[in-house]
């Protein structure tokens, strides 16, 4: 009769395992705390791994965030192309920037740790992190549903991510004054899509205009 396999120790981890360990260790700290709350001493202790041993694996507590931040990215953009790739009467662009506005909100720390702090401005240009925020990117520029003339598409897509950056930033500080004018953050939101799609067509039709003149 075959043993049963032996059931790995809960804190025993290949050299492998580590690094995956820690980075989903660091986001689940980063959701609850807050990036400024990742320590690696800490998450050491909590896996149950000498203090030495993350080192074999992340230079510092910032290599660590990097690649904290790629993975946060690359579930980020894998949550929003099934979103915008699911049959719907609203636009993709619709879907996009709603998704990103209860993701901000629903996932702060995470989100914070994304797109309002120095990690992405201090990796390298080739990093993971760079390469999953480029995708993430890309999946907004799809999400226009517009075609190519020139970089106008990447530049309506980077106006609306600042706007969107933006209602997500007041909304979590407490300083969201939709009351004002009568608006919730939702609808805020959809005037943005709205008033994005319509400029960006302006803009392709008079340079399309601009193209034949010349």
């Amino acid at each position: 009769m075959s043993q049963p396999l032996a059931r790995k120790p809960l804190n025993a981890y290949h050299h492998g395992d580590l690094r995956e360990a820690l980075i989903k260790a660091a986001l689940e700290e980063v959701e609850r705390s807050g990036p400024e709350a990742v320590s690696l001493k800490a998450l050491s202790k909590r896996l149950g791994v000498s203090q030495p041993a993350p080192y074999r694996h992340f230079a510092d507590r910032e290599a660590l965030l990097v690649a904290a931040a790629a993975e946060a990215f690359r579930q980020f953009s894998a949550e929003l192309r099934g979103i915008i790739n699911k049959p719907s009467k609203r636009s993709k662009l619709s879907r996009f920037a709603r998704a990103t506005l209860e993701f901000g909100l629903r996932r702060n720390g995470i989100y914070r740790l994304m797109f309002a702090s120095r990690v992405m401005a201090c990796s390298a240009k080739d990093s993971e992190l760079h390469a999953a925020g480029r995708e993430t990117f890309a999946l907004l520029v799809e999400a226009l549903e517009a075609p190519a003339v020139g970089l106008l598409r990447e530049r309506y897509a980077l106006k609306i991510w600042a706007s969107l950056h933006g209602v997500i930033t007041l909304a979590e500080q407490g300083l969201w004054t939709g009351q004002i004018a009568g608006t919730t953050r939702e609808e805020l939101v959809e005037d943005i899509v709205a008033e994005t799609k319509l400029a960006l067509t302006a803009a392709i039709e008079a340079a399309r205009r601009g193209a034949i003149l010349c």
